[in-house]
């Protein structure tokens, strides 16, 4: 009996740690900034002016309509870019996964955005978080 108990009491327990993780993980994100996507296909760049900060990684999340995703582009304040493949599409209240960006935490200028939507009669929002 007790070898019954204990494989579900150490899947529960696995799956509370793991969950606690990405809600902790989601607590440090700082809120950069929105846009709207209102095409099929669109293009969009939202000017991070609202956190001062260096980042390493930044998440995307979607509501009010799906969203497709092709690419984004990160430019830093020291003037470099990173263009990262997305190429995903995110339901409403859905969210990419957290995007690593390599080297140091740096500080984000703005991030140019390639999606679009599928359905004509939603305008999406997406938002910007980054993760110190």
């Amino acid at each position: 009996m007790f070898k019954r108990m204990f494989i579900p009491l150490v899947a529960l327990t696995l799956t509370l740690a793991a969950g606690s993780a990405a809600l902790a993980q989601h607590r440090d994100m700082v809120f950069l900034g929105e846009s709207h996507v209102d095409g099929r296909t669109d293009h969009d760049k939202i000017k991070v002016t609202a956190a001062e900060g260096r980042f390493r990684a930044i998440q995307l999340r979607v509501s009010g309509g799906g969203v497709d995703f092709d690419h984004v582009v990160v430019h830093y304040g020291n003037g470099s870019n990173e263009e990262i493949p997305v190429r995903d599409h995110i339901p409403s209240g859905g969210e990419t996964r957290v995007i690593e960006l390599p080297g140091e935490r740096r500080v984000i200028q703005s991030v140019e955005l390639w999606y679009g939507k599928r359905n004509a009669n939603t305008r999406p929002t997406v938002q910007l978080f980054g993760l110190p």
